[in-house]
């Protein structure tokens, strides 16, 4: 059985590295006056666990009958094949509508159904930087009609990808990324309980998975696992090395030769296909600058992009203004 299911948190208090997000979450669930919220942070740091703690102290035993939670990445990735095919929403599905009238009639759906021995439901939506403007639009609507037996969560890697109209009528929660010390006391803690010795393992490697992981928990425990499994040649070192740090690297490549499009193109399949958002999407390329093109503009030009990414409303405008001021500003000088 992998570790990182093995040891998901299951109460707020497995939880680690967001004590003060933690206390307040814990207080509105505890005295049932939860608000709208918007959680957001990198993966790993706990966002879908403090989720499901807040529909456990809220619902107890009918947390899972109180909380609908909608994929929205998958969702509107797959389209109609996922909506008719996924058996929570096959039996809404309309095969003749449109993906967004689907999504908004199915959402409606579930937020008018009464809540079971509860004031108010929760209606989850995970991945939420994948829903659309009309999308967003539709539920700030829903919000307002159904907030008085419906609360709504948005789970989301970046939030300037939700709307003010949504943002405004939420409490943003921020989950920030775990530290290296946080994650070598978790990743001690599993090694203890799984009885594996000491003589299996080095603190250096573990110091290294910490490190490689960048604040992801459930990174570092599967690193960890494979770490200490026999039957994995060369443990996790041989992964260190993603297929999104190779892609990382292609982009400075196809700069140096000037073709924007394409670069466009790649960045898009990190998002899109990856699953990056745009900060994590900077963080590949400046790893990737060092063995590509250690150049100090470059770092400077992530910088910037990192900075209006986490101020402005969309993050495909700002990395495309990022590609194009590369090109212009420092391989076209070459």
């Amino acid at each position: 059985m992998l570790w990182i299911e093995k040891y998901r948190p299951e109460t707020f208090e497995d939880i680690r590295g967001q004590d003060a997000v933690i206390a307040m979450v814990k207080a509105f669930s505890k005295d049932s006056m939860l608000p709208h919220l918007l959680i957001s942070g990198r993966h790993g740091t706990g966002k879908s666990a403090a989720v499901e703690c807040i529909a456990k102290t809220l619902y107890g035993e009918f947390w899972k009958e109180n909380t609908t939670v909608i994929q929205t990445g998958a969702l509107f990735r797959g389209g109609r094949t996922y909506l008719e095919h996924e058996e929570k929403f096959s039996h809404l599905y309309k095969k003749e509508a449109s993906v967004i009238t689907n999504f908004k009639y199915i959402v409606r759906w579930f937020a008018s159904v009464k809540p079971l021995d509860a004031e108010f439901k929760l209606m989850v939506f995970d991945e939420a930087e994948s829903l659309t403007f009309e999308a967003q639009q539709a539920l700030r609507r829903m919000m307002e009609r159904f907030s008085g037996t419906c609360r709504f969560i948005f789970i989301t890697r970046t939030q300037s990808a939700i709307i003010p109209a949504i943002t405004s009528r939420a409490l943003p929660l921020f989950f920030r990324p775990l530290s290296d010390d946080t994650i070598l006391e978790l990743m001690t803690e599993i090694l203890a309980k799984e009885e594996v010795p000491k003589t299996a393992y080095e603190k250096e490697e573990m110091e290294l998975i910490a490190a490689a992981s960048r604040g992801d928990a459930r990174k570092a425990i599967l690193f960890c696992q494979m770490n200490c499994d026999d039957r994995i040649e060369g443990g996790f070192e041989e992964y260190l090395e993603s297929e999104t740090g190779n892609i990382a690297r292609s982009v400075f490549r196809i700069l140096r030769n000037g073709d924007m499009e394409k670069a466009k193109s790649v960045i898009e399949i990190l998002m899109l296909e990856y699953g990056l958002s745009g900060p994590e999407v900077l963080e590949e390329l400046s790893r990737a600058r060092k063995q590509e093109y250690n150049d100090p503009r470059v770092t400077v030009a992530i910088a910037d992009a990192d900075l209006m990414m986490r101020d402005a409303g969309n993050e495909y405008i700002q990395m495309d203004a990022f590609l194009s001021g590369i090109v212009k500003e420092i391989f076209s000088a070459e």
